[in-house]
């Protein structure tokens, strides 16, 4: 099934990669103890550029690695939104209106959501949104059926038949921005069309991920959610006071039964 994927992708123009597999256990077929990203990197030495839609060569590496997990070139056919959080679903939802545009769409292993887009031309943006990430120029995502560590398999909910739909306006000014405040390269508001509507996005997705914190993450859920918001404070983008309230209302359904959450204050 992986082999087959691999070559329909390719058939699409999209270039394939093989990618390292989950082991039983939850480990990865690099064999180093202390991989972080376990059936998620590149098997290839010089890796995503060695994507390739040539069939003999994907049929080479599948004969090498049969249990490889797929990987696909972002950039050339497809853009994709790459949601890991409840949080980054509902920030993405209310960027957009409540209003996913319908298109391919995969259920990742780790219960995220990889949504497609047309190729917008920019390069990756690692925190586009808390809990979103754009996959583009330059970058990968693993696809179905490929497996998870957690045991769990890629899939599709809606298929790639179709061509990837255009991001919405407000998706694309969003990702032509400059970095989000606090990532590299980033920290002012020039290049966000409507920087308010990024940092209320940014409000209502950290408060989420307080709210559904687990027992045993509550507190550092919610000491990284006030630093995360604490940039956007500084750039002058959220009210201190809206924040805290609204950190302290998440907290409290989550059930916080410490002192008052720290209130956001500006790294420096």
């Amino acid at each position: 099934m992986l082999l087959d994927a691999a070559l329909a992708y390719a058939r699409h123009g999209i270039p394939v990669l093989p990618v390292h597999s989950p082991a039983a256990d939850g480990s990865c077929s690099c064999a180093r103890p202390e991989c972080e990203r376990p059936g998620k990197h590149p098997r290839l030495r010089h890796g995503l550029t060695d994507a390739s839609v040539d069939p003999r060569r994907i049929e080479m590496w599948w004969a090498r690695w049969p249990a490889a997990n797929v990987g696909l070139r972002t950039g050339i056919v497809m853009d994709v939104a790459d949601v890991d959080s409840p949080g980054g679903w509902h920030g993405l939802r209310h960027l957009l209106g409540d209003a996913m545009p319908v298109g391919p769409q995969v259920r990742t292993g780790g219960g995220g959501w990889h949504f497609w887009f047309r190729p917008l031309g920019y390069g990756n943006r690692v925190g586009l949104l808390p809990g979103v990430d754009w996959r583009g120029a330059g970058g990968y995502v693993v696809a179905p059926p490929s497996r998870h560590a957690d045991r769990t398999t890629y899939y599709w909910v809606t298929g790639p038949g179709a061509a990837p739909p255009e991001a919405p306006a407000a998706l694309r000014e969003l990702v032509a921005g400059p970095e989000p405040p606090g990532r590299p390269g980033g920290g002012d508001r020039r290049g966000i069309v409507h920087p308010d509507r990024y940092a209320s996005v940014a409000l209502a997705a950290e408060a989420d991920r307080v709210a559904r914190a687990p027992v045993g993450t509550r507190n550092d859920t919610l000491n990284r959610a006030a630093f995360a918001l604490g940039r956007l404070v500084g750039a002058g983008l959220l009210d201190p006071a809206l924040v805290t309230g609204e950190l302290a209302a998440a907290a409290r359904r989550a059930g916080w039964a410490g002192p008052r959450p720290p209130a956001p204050s500006a790294p420096g």
